[in-house]
């Protein structure tokens, strides 16, 4: 337990206890010298702030002198540090593909890492510079603009307030004139685009933007029981059930990436490995979006 009495530490002292707790959880050992490689400080204040961790957190951490390093305790918890597997993942897999993630000079270790090879998307920049500005100054769009629904691109005018990935594509999120209602615009089909006047569209109108549902996950009930078991570990179920908040307009796109757009017999339990417990109140708020 921390020593009460002890004095908060400043903004600077915070961050590289952080970075001994990253570094001592996800590494489990530190040495003075990562202090002085990476958070650039001299050799004597990487001491004292081992030191003073370890006198602030008795049992969290402490020097093996066989190994002459400080390595985890058997008590330790991060006190500065939020750990978080599925972050500390996506960034591991950021790196690997070559990208910028804040503090990666804080990963000292870089295991192989492989992720599916997704088609690049056509993406024209002034047609998205002209949504983010669109979207910052509200104002208007025009453009032209092909849909899987009609075999001729049409000219419409849009009122961008946001955007939406789907996991594959990007969408603008905007009012459309031509309609008069709020839809998604997938920003590759968007052959043309022109900022034209203010638009006056409140975007917190645009209720299935703003409105959430609860998605009710549970294993598929034709899983033996061991199977079922492992899947509630995989989506963390709590009683059985993981419940999983969406925004609606991205409902369709949720239940597509979690194969529940589907009739659950269609596919093999062993394949599709959970089920929707509340399939028809989801069901009616599709439907609701899609009138």
């Amino acid at each position: 337990m921390a020593n009460r009495d002890t004095q908060q530490p400043n903004r600077w002292q915070r961050e590289r206890r952080e970075f001994i707790e990253h570094r001592i959880f996800w590494h489990g050992s530190i040495g003075l010298a990562d202090l002085l490689d990476v958070m650039e400080i001299s050799r004597a204040q990487a001491s004292k702030d081992l030191n003073g961790y370890i006198a602030d957190h008795p049992g969290h951490l402490f020097y093996d002198k066989s190994a002459r390093t400080y390595v985890m305790g058997e008590d330790f918890e991060a006190h500065y540090l939020s750990i978080d597997p599925a972050e500390y993942l996506a960034d591991l897999a950021a790196v690997a593909q070559g990208a910028q993630v804040p503090k990666s000079d804080w990963i000292i270790d870089h295991p192989s890492i492989l992720t599916p090879t997704i088609p690049a998307r056509g993406l024209e920049p002034t047609t998205v510079r002209n949504v983010l500005l669109a979207c910052a100054q509200r104002r208007q769009l025009s453009i032209t603009y092909q849909s899987m629904s009609s075999p001729e691109p049409t000219e419409r005018g849009i009122a961008p307030h946001g955007l939406a990935h789907d996991g594959f594509r990007w969408h603008a999120r905007a009012y459309c004139f031509r309609d008069g209602v709020f839809k998604d615009f997938v920003l590759s089909r968007m052959l043309t685009s022109n900022l034209s006047g203010a638009s006056e569209i409140d975007p917190a109108l645009d209720t299935d933007w703003v409105d959430t549902i609860t998605l009710q996950i549970a294993a598929h009930p034709a899983l033996s029981d061991n199977q079922r078991r492992v899947v509630e570990l995989d989506y963390g179920m709590i009683d059985g059930i993981a419940e999983v908040v969406v925004r609606k307009c991205l409902l369709f796109y949720n239940l597509k990436r979690l194969g529940l757009d589907t009739d659950p017999d269609a596919r093999r339990p062993q394949d599709q490995h959970i089920v929707l417990i509340n399939a028809p109140e989801v069901q009616s708020a599709l439907e609701r979006r899609e009138s």
